[in-house]
């Protein structure tokens, strides 16, 4: 259900007929904000499938079903980075496999793939973490993007190919907003000290269409998720933050608004529209991220070019559990990649335990489930060299498995079968395992 909202047709036709000259941007940033470059991870070798694939279908949250996710030959995917103020975990590690399986699928089945992933590497709470540690807070940034990256290597998901950090992007989102604000569709609260910029959801009955959520519960969930319902000043308790103004001992940018910086939202439409166009095939997070970061920057990115819906795809990969809870952060109850890796985990057995369970699902982690996924990849890896008969019914089940809303469950089980199936030849099958699953059996 939608957000309770009026319509503004004048305002939202405003906006769309804004003239796309440069307004003034942010100027470079003083040494205490300094640029942080962002460089992506080597890309793992990728077999090529022969052979047609059946076509992709995803769940699409927007609207609440499984379609069909066929681009065209280049497919546009946004996935929404790290904030980098902790090591990965597993609840991150099984977000990045699920859409590096769309991502694999894709290109099997012909398509070029235009992924572009961001780095919150400039948000709350990095800053309180640094403050913690006694340490810089782009020195935190930069040691865990590089954990981050790592991990990534490890676990062998292709990277995207344009890998953006918020610190990198800054001109073009602090000019962004500046288009908002000019607009109409943005305004500054009426704060003398902190005169800071928020959206108004109002410009659009389209508010909500992404998450389906009603009001009560988009309230809610603002307010566990970072938002600020109850700021003195917004117009509707909903309004999303989109450029904050200067505090005390905090990193600020020059902009038009003045000294300061973005708000989350805004950089991922920005850093998704600049790079890939007004209109992607697939917009890719956590299920926490369905409210309120996917609706606002979803509800931004359609305000900044005129066209909706911003993707054709919402998907959203559940959470991973461990000891009955979500794993987070916050909870401090995590399994970390790194650390399972330098304990002695093979990564394969990992990436392997991760996909047995479906995407969007919240799902347990525990020793047992890892210990499981290297058991069968050893049965697996001893299937891989032997000589047989063409094990067609194998390869046809994993394309189909992952065709059906990526059920990697169901495509490990084609892998038991045919492992378990000393006739059959193992040559195909581990290529088919590498290029649609990213198992390495050989």
């Amino acid at each position: 259900m939608r957000a309770s909202v009026p319509d503004k047709p004048a305002i939202w036709r405003q906006i769309f007929r804004l003239d796309r000259r440069d307004l003034p941007v942010a100027a470079a940033p003083d040494d205490a904000a300094r640029v942080i470059d962002v460089q992506a991870w080597p890309s793992p070798e990728i077999p090529q499938l022969t052979g047609s694939l059946p076509a992709l279908r995803l769940y699409d949250t927007a609207s609440g079903s499984a379609r069909a996710a066929t681009p065209g030959p280049t497919a546009t995917m946004y996935v929404c980075g790290i904030t980098p103020y902790d090591a990965t975990h597993l609840g991150h590690a099984a977000t990045y496999l699920a859409f590096d399986l769309v991502n694999r699928y894709w290109r099997a089945s012909g398509s070029e793939v235009h992924y572009v992933q961001n780095v919150t590497d400039i948000d709350d709470p990095l800053l309180e973490r640094a403050a913690r540690d006694q340490i810089d807070w782009r020195e935190l940034a930069v040691r865990e993007t590089d954990l981050f990256r790592a991990d990534m290597t490890a676990l062998r998901v292709i990277p995207p190919r344009q890998y953006v950090g918020a610190v990198q992007a800054m001109d073009e989102v602090s000019a962004a907003v500046a288009r908002l604000l000019e607009a109409g569709a943005a305004y500054r609260v009426d704060d003398p000290e902190y005169p800071d910029v928020y959206f108004d959801v109002t410009v659009t009955d389209r508010f909500g269409y992404e998450s389906g959520y009603d009001e009560a519960t988009m309230l809610a969930l603002s307010a566990e998720r970072g938002g600020d319902p109850d700021r003195p000043g917004k117009r509707h308790r909903l309004d999303p933050l989109l450029w904050r103004m200067e505090r005390p001992s905090e990193p600020a940018w020059d902009s038009p608004m003045g000294r300061g910086r973005p708000g989350w939202h805004i950089e991922c439409a920005v850093i998704a529209t600049n790079r890939l166009g007004a209109r992607i095939d697939l917009q890719g997070g956590g299920s926490d991220l369905i409210f309120p970061h996917h609706e606002c920057s979803a509800a931004h990115a359609e305000a900044l070019t005129g066209e909706h819906p911003f993707a054709g795809h919402y998907v959203h990969a559940g959470m991973m559990m461990l000891d009955g809870e979500k794993m987070s952060k916050s909870l401090g109850n995590l399994a970390f990649v790194s650390r399972l890796i330098a304990g002695g985990a093979d990564p394969m057995a990992i990436r392997a335990a991760l996909l047995d369970g479906h995407y969007r699902a919240d799902r347990p982690w525990s020793d047992a489930s890892l210990e499981r996924a290297a058991a069968r990849l050893a049965t697996w890896r001893a299937a891989a060299g032997r000589p047989g008969e063409p094990a067609d019914k194998a390869m046809t089940e994993i394309r189909e498995a992952l065709a059906d809303d990526l059920d990697s469950p169901r495509a490990l089980r084609a892998l038991d079968a045919w492992a378990a199936d000393s006739s059959l030849a193992g040559e195909e099958v581990a290529v088919t395992a590498d290029a649609l699953l990213g198992l390495a059996l050989r």
